[in-house]
């Protein structure tokens, strides 16, 4: 059954609908940012798909010319071969200019094997990087390694994923209720921050959040969050309080680099009094991080 379908830009959710639109029997294009001339709205490798009966899903730019690329996606598919087209600075499209003054180039690819979205899908899900590796030439699409880096290999383009962060929380009151509706309003699964759970499910996606005015009941999972790889770790408190906590961990025997791990005093803009600025301050934060925005 087709999940219902909205707008959106995060790669998890245009994969997810490319493979149902496959599944469902429908001709799809995806759309591959591949060069940025100047600036651009979006990172290179950023995905569109565009189905046969003309619906897409995905940004390209800032929604200047996602309408003239579904009509590429469309041609390309009729004709049964990919293509690559240019807009903004330097486009034999006079009529469609960028905003931001720059151009963009896109790879539009006829999609003739399902099995590459799936594994990305499968990936993404697992809270692990993935890449596709797309040859012009070849008109081939394949999977890569997620390790390596967006952009062009000779005459291959990388196109690196990033999963979507997932929030393990651990706070009392208004504050982790008002963080936890702005996160999961922003997509962010939020998990309840045990040191069990820290330590089981934390991966490189993970952003760790201890919002406590008392040392002692952070202290465990603190510990579990520096043990694990999550890309971040945010704990509450005044300079003097993370003073005190730097002093306690040294004690313990964390090294400089795994102290230097850590956002404390948490949240992006100076210190907060209420519950509301406090968590966009957070949030902010999590996701000005690379990993949180997909670079």
């Amino acid at each position: 059954m087709l999940r219902p379908f909205r707008m959106t830009d995060r790669p998890s959710e245009i994969f997810d609908l490319l493979h149902d639109w496959q599944s469902a029997g429908y001709r799809c294009a995806l759309v591959l940012l591949v060069e940025i001339i100047g600036g651009a709205a979006r990172a290179l490798g950023a995905p569109m798909i565009v189905r046969e009966d003309g619906l897409y899903c995905g940004f390209v730019s800032g929604g200047c010319v996602e309408a003239a690329v579904a009509r590429e996606g469309l041609e390309a598919l009729e004709d049964g071969t990919d293509r690559q087209c240019r807009f903004g600075q330097g486009s034999p499209y006079l009529d469609i200019v960028l905003p931001c003054g720059g151009g963009i180039v896109l790879a539009v690819h006829v999609l003739r094997n399902g099995a590459v979205i799936g594994r990305v899908r499968s990936a993404l899900a697992a809270g692990l990087p993935a890449a596709l590796s797309y040859s012009p030439p070849d008109q081939r699409l394949e999977l890569a390694s997620g390790e390596q880096s967006t952009g062009w290999q000779a005459d291959r383009f990388i196109a690196r994923y990033q999963p979507d962060p997932r929030l393990f929380l651990s706070a009392r009151g208004l504050e982790g209720e008002m963080l936890t509706a702005l996160a999961q309003a922003a997509g962010l699964e939020v998990i309840a921050a045990t040191a069990e759970a820290v330590r089981d499910q934390a991966g490189q996606n993970a952003a760790v959040v201890m919002l406590h005015h008392d040392l002692e009941v952070e202290e465990p999972i603190l510990r579990a969050a520096l043990a694990s790889p999550a890309f971040y770790i945010g704990c509450l408190g005044s300079r003097r309080t993370h003073d005190r906590r730097l002093h306690r961990l040294r004690a313990e025997g964390y090294p400089p680099e795994h102290l230097a791990r850590l956002h404390a005093p948490i949240g992006l803009f100076g210190p907060t009094r209420t519950a509301r600025a406090l968590a966009v301050s957070v949030l902010a934060e999590i996701l000005a991080e690379p990993t949180a925005r997909g670079a």
